[in-house]
C-alpha cells in the first residue's frame, strides 16, 4: 500500500510505502495523479495516554464488556487516534480487578488492531483533599499498596504501563521505585506535594506531571504550591489538556515556553460523556453538566470532571495559542507519547517503524480527519 500527501513536518509532498504493517520506503516526490483539490497532510498517528471512555462507555463502569471497549477503539479511530491508553480512575478494589481483566482481554483481541498500548491507572493512590482530588470519589482514595497493585498487574496481564499518584502519601516513594523497576511510567497527579517531595519523587523515577495545571485546588499559595516545582523540574514532562477550558491561554503559553515542545505531551482526558448530548449526568455519584461548548463541570463544586473534546482539538488549540509549528503540535500529541511510554516501534517515521498514520486537512487551523491507518491497515476512512 502507498499513501500520498504533504508531510506534516515540512509540507513536502511524500509517498510512503507500507508493507506488512511497517514503513517500507519514503519518497519525496510528487506522485502521478496527486489530488489537487485539497492538501492532504500525512502525520504520525495521534496517541492519547489518558482516555477514560467515550460515547456512553466508561472504562470504570460496572457493566463493562470487551465489545464496549472495542466500540470505543473504533470510535477513537475516527478521531485520528492510532494508539490509546485506556485509563481507570479511583474505584473499588473489586471493580478495578474486574475491569482490568476485561481491558486485558480487549488488548489481545485482533479487532483492536494493536491500538491499545496498555493501561493507565490514575488513582486510587491520590490526595484525599478536596480540589486536589478532583472528581475522584473520596470513599475509594487510599495510600499506595504494592501487594494490592500487584493484584492489579496480574488482572491486567502485566499491561499497566502508567500509574498516576500523589507522591506525598505514605509509602509513595518506595512504590514509585518499585514501579520503575517494573518498567512502569510514573506520573504525579492529584497531589499537594511540597517541592522537596516532588524532587524526591523524581529522584525515585517519576517522569510525568499528569494534566499539569489541573488536579489541584482552585485557590493556592502564590509561592508554595504544586505548580512551580513541577515547572522548574526539567526531568518532568508536562501532560496538558489543551481543550480550551482546562488551561488558560496564559498557562498554555507559559508551560510551552518553560518546558518546550519536546517535553510536553497533549492528552484529552476524555470521558464517557464525550459524544453525548449536552445536559446533566450522574458521574461517579455526583451531578455534572456537559455544556454545549463541550465543558464538563461538577454542578456543586464547579470543578472539571474530565473532558469531552478529542486530542486533535488540543493540537489545534496549542498551535493557535502558542504559534508553534504544525510539527511541534502534532509531535506533542503523537511521537512524544511514544518516546516517554517506551513505544519504540512507533516513535518515529522511518523505514521499519510501525505504519501508524493519520491523514487530515488543515483549513483555518481546523483539523478534519480523512483517514486513519493502524499497523498498515486503513481502519477509518471518511469517504466510507
Amino acid at each position: 500500500m502507498k499513501i500520498n500527501g504533504h508531510y506534516y513536518a515540512n509540507n513536502m509532498e511524500v509517498t510512503i510505502e507500507i508493507d506488512e504493517g511497517v514503513i517500507k520506503d519514503i519518497n519525496w516526490s510528487k506522485p502521478e495523479g496527486y489530488p489537487q483539490k485539497e492538501d492532504l497532510i500525512i502525520a504520525p498517528g495521534f496517541i492519547d495516554n489518558q482516555v477514560n471512555g467515550y460515547n456512553g462507555v466508561e472504562y470504570c463502569q460496572e457493566d463493562l464488556t470487551v465489545d464496549k471497549v472495542l466500540k470505543t477503539v473504533r470510535e477513537f479511530w475516527t478521531l485520528g487516534l492510532t494508539t490509546i491508553v485506556p485509563t481507570l480512575i479511583t474505584s473499588s478494589h473489586k471493580l478495578l480487578l474486574n475491569n482490568l481483566k476485561i481491558l486485558s482481554e480487549t488488548l489481545q483481541s485482533p479487532q483492536s488492531a494493536g491500538s491499545i498500548a496498555g493501561f493507565h491507572l490514575e488513582g486510587p493512590y491520590i490526595s484525599p483533599q478536596d480540589g486536589y482530588r478532583g472528581a475522584h470519589p473520596l470513599k475509594f482514595v487510599r495510600n499506595p499498596n504494592w501487594d494490592e497493585f500487584q493484584q492489579y498487574m496480574e488482572a491486567a496481564g502485566g499491561h499497566i504501563i502508567q500509574v498516576s499518584l500523589a507522591p506525598e502519601l505514605d509509602g509513595a516513594i518506595p512504590f514509585i521505585k518499585n514501579c520503575v523497576k517494573q518498567g512502569i511510567v510514573v506520573s504525579l497527579a492529584h497531589h499537594n506535594a511540597s517541592a522537596n517531595v516532588i524532587k524526591e519523587a523524581v529522584d525515585a523515577g517519576a517522569v510525568i506531571s499528569t494534566h499539569l495545571g489541573n488536579g489541584c485546588a482552585n485557590s493556592i499559595n502564590r509561592r508554595e504550591n504544586v505548580l512551580w516545582p513541577q515547572l522548574a523540574e526539567e526531568r518532568l514532562t508536562a501532560s496538558m489538556i489543551c481543550d480550551g477550558f482546562h488551561l488558560t491561554p496564559a498557562q498554555i503559553i507559559t508551560f510551552y515556553k518553560v518546558k518546550g515542545c519536546d517535553n510536553i505531551i497533549l492528552t484529552s482526558d476524555i470521558v464517557h460523556l464525550a459524544g453525548l448530548a449536552p445536559g446533566f449526568y450522574d458521574y461517579s455519584g455526583e451531578m455534572v453538566e456537559l455544556t454545549k461548548e463541550g465543558m464538563i463541570v461538577n454542578r456543586e463544586t464547579k470543578n472539571f470532571a474530565g473532558a469531552s473534546l478529542p486530542l486533535y482539538k488540543g493540537i489545534e488549540h496549542i498551535k493557535n495559542v502558542t504559534g508553534c509549528s504544525l510539527k511541534e503540535a502534532v509531535d506533542m500529541g503523537s511521537l512524544n507519547h511514544a518516546r516517554i511510554l517506551g513505544l519504540t516501534d512507533r516513535d518515529n517515521i522511518l523505514p521499519g517503524k510501525r505504519a501508524d498514520f493519520v491523514i487530515f486537512t488543515l483549513i483555518d487551523n481546523k483539523i478534519e480527519i480523512k483517514k486513519t491507518i493502524v499497523d498498515g491497515r486503513v481502519v477509518y476512512s471518511k469517504e466510507n
